[in-house]
């Protein structure tokens, strides 16, 4: 059964540049730390990348999977699904981005769901999981923001994860 995660954070830019990023798929390895390759497979008639292959950093070894993007309600909204992984069963989730209470600001929800194939204690998974959520986070906030990748690990280190 697919454990289900969910964190927030508010970036300091418009909901559109949030978005701009999320869908730079190619620049991913670029600021997304576990992310060594990022590669279109496929694209709709709009140009939008619909199919991405991954290759990452996981439990000390090398993945690689297929990510489907659902681009409905964008630029609020951007969701995908696993189409295929070598350790995944599950890896869905979305972002869903609204305007801030400040102006320029974007408040940002990420959810995940994720089934790995090899067997893990079930609190194993959450901490894991609960670290992906919060990296990928602080890494586009970082992005978007244009904070340094260095003023992250700080941040990364702090013992009150959920």
């Amino acid at each position: 059964m697919a454990e289900q995660a969910r964190e927030q954070t508010t970036i300091n830019a418009p909901v559109e540049q949030c978005f701009d990023t999320l869908v730079d798929f190619e620049s991913y390895p670029e600021w997304a730390g576990d992310l060594k390759q990022a590669t279109v497979v496929a694209r709709d008639d709009e140009g939008r990348a619909t199919v991405v292959e991954y290759r990452a950093a996981a439990m000390g070894r090398s993945t690689t999977y297929q990510l489907q993007y659902d681009y409905e309600g964008a630029p609020n909204r951007l969701c995908w699904e696993l189409l295929a992984g070598d350790l995944e069963r599950e890896l869905d989730g979305n972002y869903l981005l609204e305007p801030g209470s400040a102006p320029d600001t974007t408040e940002v929800v990420y959810e995940l769901s994720v089934d790995l194939i090899v067997p893990i204690p079930g609190f194993v998974k959450r901490r894991a999981e609960a670290r992906i959520i919060k990296t990928a986070l602080l890494e586009l906030k970082a992005r978007v923001e244009g904070t340094p990748r260095s003023e992250l690990s700080a941040d990364l280190d702090d013992p009150t994860d959920h």
